[in-house]
C-alpha cells in the first residue's frame, strides 16, 4: 500500500534589505489609496521586483505612479513616472522596461530616460479590466494577467500571451482574480496566481500554443491571496502571498518545503531572484520594505538575462 507523508515546511527568516527611504515617500491622498485603502493615506506600495543586468533592482510604487532603482549599494532613485498605477515590471533583452500598468496597459519605459510610451493600450477596442503582472518566455513572448476587480463574485479576470510577431492570445478569460505569473524551467506550464480564489493554476501549454486542463495546483487561505510568483532552476515556484506575512516555496507536486517568514507586516506581495544566485527579494508593501532571503537553489533563468 502506498503511504503519502507530509512534513512540516522548513521556515526561512527573511531580513529586511532595504526601505523607501523616506524622501521618496508621498503622504498624500491618493486615488488608489481611496479605492483600496479607504480611510487611509498610502506614501507607498511597492511591487514588481525585477533585476536588470547590472545587479539594479527596480520596483514600481502603484499609487503614485513611480518605477524606483535601486542600485547594488542600496541607493534609491525614481526613474519614471508613468501617469498610471504601475504593478509588475519585467526587464526585456534589450534592457526596457515592460511594465502591466492597472490604468494604461502595457508599458515600456527607458530606464535611462524616464521616457514612457503604450505598447498595448487595449484589446482590439476594448479597455482593459487592470492589468497586473507579466512574465517573459525564453522567446521573447509576453504572459501578462489582466485582473481589474475581479473575484469570486466576477470570475472574468483574463490572462493573455502577446507573442513577438505582435499576435495577441487570450489563454485564460475565466481567473478570479489573476496576478501573478511564471513558467516552469521548461517552458511547457504556465502557473497563475489565483488570488481571490486564493490558488494556483496551473495551465499545461501545448504545442499549438494553447492552454488545456487547467487546474488548481495549490490551494490557500487568508483575506487577501497569492500574489507574485517565481521559480527556481528546479523547478520549485514561490508564492508570495498577500496576507500570511511570507511566500510559499512549492515542489513539482505543490506541497510546501520551505516558507520565508518575513520579519515585517505581513502584506508579501512578489518577489525575484538576483539572477545567477538562490537570494531570494521580496517586496512587504505594508511598511515599504525589500526583504532578503537564501534559498536552496538559484532562480531560473531570465528571458533578459540570456
Amino acid at each position: 500500500m502506498w503511504n503519502m507523508s507530509f512534513s512540516a515546511p522548513h521556515v526561512i527568516d527573511a531580513q529586511v534589505l532595504t526601505q523607501v527611504p523616506a524622501g521618496l515617500r508621498r503622504k498624500v491622498p491618493s486615488e488608489w489609496a481611496q479605492a483600496n485603502k479607504p480611510g487611509h493615506v498610502v506614501d507607498c506600495f511597492i511591487e514588481g521586483p525585477c533585476f536588470d543586468r547590472q545587479g539594479n533592482l527596480y520596483l514600481t510604487d502603484i499609487p503614485h505612479g513611480r518605477i524606483f532603482r535601486v542600485t547594488p549599494e542600496l541607493s534609491w532613485q525614481a526613474v519614471a513616472e508613468t501617469g498610471g498605477w504601475p504593478n509588475g515590471i519585467a526587464v526585456h533583452r534589450d534592457g526596457t522596461l515592460w511594465v502591466a500598468d492597472y490604468r494604461r496597459g502595457l508599458l515600456r519605459v527607458d530606464p535611462a530616460s524616464g521616457a514612457v510610451d503604450t505598447i498595448l493600450g487595449h484589446r482590439n477596442s476594448e479597455s482593459f479590466k487592470g492589468l497586473n503582472d507579466l512574465v517573459f518566455d525564453r522567446n521573447g513572448d509576453l504572459y501578462f494577467t489582466d485582473q481589474g476587480q475581479t473575484g469570486l463574485h466576477d470570475p472574468t479576470g483574463r490572462v493573455y500571451r502577446l507573442r513577438s510577431s505582435g499576435q495577441l492570445d487570450l489563454l485564460i478569460g475565466n481567473a478570479p482574480s489573476p496576478n501573478g505569473v511564471a513558467l516552469d524551467v521548461e517552458q511547457k506550464v504556465l502557473f497563475v496566481a489565483v488570488t481571490r480564489g486564493n490558488a494556483i493554476w496551473r495551465a499545461p501549454l501545448l504545442a499549438d500554443g494553447s492552454v488545456s486542463k487547467v487546474g488548481a495546483f495549490r490551494t490557500f487561505f487568508g483575506t487577501s491571496g497569492p500574489d507574485g510568483l517565481c521559480v527556481d532552476q528546479d523547478n520549485r515556484l514561490v508564492v508570495a502571498h498577500a496576507s500570511l506575512g511570507g511566500a510559499f516555496v512549492l515542489d513539482a507536486r505543490g506541497e510546501v518545503t520551505h516558507f520565508v517568514r518575513s520579519p515585517n507586516g505581513s502584506t508579501v506581495t512578489n518577489a525575484a531572484f538576483r539572477p545567477g544566485t538562490s537570494t531570494l527579494v521580496m517586496t512587504e508593501s505594508q511598511t515599504g520594505s525589500v526583504l532578503q532571503a537564501e534559498l536552496p537553489a538559484p532562480g531560473a533563468p531570465l528571458f533578459s538575462h540570456a
